[in-house]
């Protein structure tokens, strides 16, 4: 494109903040809160996406006349722990016929497996040609830099239909995601249930009150009066449940949390339980106008059913109250399904440099596809019950 200069950055810092959420601005809800500046930038400074963790910032930009009309967030990766790239199979089949796997290039938000924008392109501006240019410059850096792959992690679908039709081999997955069905209330979306679930659900809801523990959720100036002690207590609760993990995904820490709830007090949301006025159990998540991100949880007092009302069904009825369209619980968790929340598709887009490998996952891909999301279908047709 005429006039186009391509840049690649080390630190999101090295990006003016307004230049770079100028390119969301006009799509929020496509691009979500973990595209912005601040959130990106939480996770670089706090010490928690840098080279000594394994994510070393490869932040692509365009610039025509100085004015910034479209970035990509990338990261060199020597490992896919925290990436929710779900690589590891590829990986280890590629050890086996002894061709590299890593380092790889990761377009994607850190430990963060939500979809959304993974190209950010200015309004009015050729989206299909910006795209095509920010993948190219992400194909010289991999040549560049000996990186053996270029992978984009959770774009939405309409973005994973541009990447293929930009020459990328798509992967489809899935998560379990609540979605709001226009309920009145939440009593109309337990309606939704065959009787027996549904006083099922109403005994796991009633629990809290029983063991006397009060559910809300914080947001707002309310956090941010006091945004050190918000991240001091929710680090502690995250660190509590996550030490207890013998796979403990401690992928962030105090000064995370404390960067998140300085820079991002319109987007985080805090669910806090508390018993006799102590702190014992927090959700911390991410919001933009039509949708809730689930991100973390802990507690240090364990009682029964309290994940569920802290994680699940608190933010579901807030949902309701609020209009909120959908509810994005995180990766995992199949016990989602039983309380509301049901398959939903993510995408993902590959390309590796190396075609004995490229050409061998291309055919691995073309088949699976169309496996996963006949299984998605049929999930639907089966259970009618929470569509809409």
């Amino acid at each position: 494109m005429s006039g186009l200069i391509l840049s690649v950055h080390g630190s999101i810092t090295e990006i003016r903040p307004e230049d770079w959420d100028a390119l969301l601005e006009h799509e929020p809800e496509r691009a979500s809160p973990f595209a912005r500046h601040a959130f990106l930038a939480a996770c670089e400074e706090s010490g928690c996406a840098t080279p000594r963790t394994g994510w070393a910032p490869r932040h692509l930009v365009a610039r025509r006349g100085g004015r910034v009309v479209a970035a990509a967030f990338a990261y060199v990766r020597e490992s896919s722990d925290g990436d929710f790239g779900r690589d590891w199979e590829w990986a280890a089949a590629a050890a086996r016929a002894r061709l590299p796997w890593y380092p790889k290039l990761v377009l994607g938000v850190p430990f963060t497996p939500a979809t959304g924008r993974r190209f950010l392109v200015a309004a009015g501006e050729d989206r299909a040609a910006l795209v095509r240019a920010l993948l190219e410059r992400a194909r010289r850096l991999c040549a560049e830099e000996g990186l053996h792959g270029l992978h984009v992690l959770f774009p939405g679908a309409d973005e994973a239909r541009e990447l293929e039709e930009a020459g990328l081999a798509l992967r489809v997955d899935f998560q379990y995601h609540w979605r709001n069905a226009g309920y009145a209330d939440p009593e109309a979306f337990l309606a939704a249930f065959p009787s027996k679930r549904r006083n099922a659900i109403r005994r796991e809801k009633a629990a809290p009150e029983r063991q006397g523990i009060a559910i809300r959720t914080v947001r707002g100036d309310e956090l941010s009066r006091d945004p050190e002690g918000w991240a001091r207590d929710c680090f502690a609760l995250h660190r509590a449940s996550t030490d207890q993990m013998s796979w403990g995904m401690r992928f962030v820490n105090r000064a995370f949390y404390a960067r998140v709830f300085a820079g991002l007090p319109d987007a985080v949301e805090v669910v806090e339980a508390r018993r006799e006025g102590r702190l014992v159990g927090m959700a911390f998540n991410l919001a933009s106008a039509e949708v809730l991100y689930g991100r973390y949880w802990g507690c240090v007092e364990q009682h029964p059913f309290l994940h569920f009302n802290v994680a699940l069904y608190h933010s579901i009825d807030e949902c309701i109250r609020r209009g909120v369209r959908r509810f994005e619980g995180g990766a995992g968790g199949e016990h989602k399904l039983a309380r509301g929340f049901e398959p939903a598709e993510t995408w993902s887009a590959h390309l590796l440099l190396d075609r004995r490998l490229d050409a061998p996952i291309r055919r691995h891909l073309e088949l699976e596809r169309p496996q996963r999301l006949e299984a998605v279908a049929r999930w639907r047709e089966e259970h009618p019950r929470l569509g809409g």
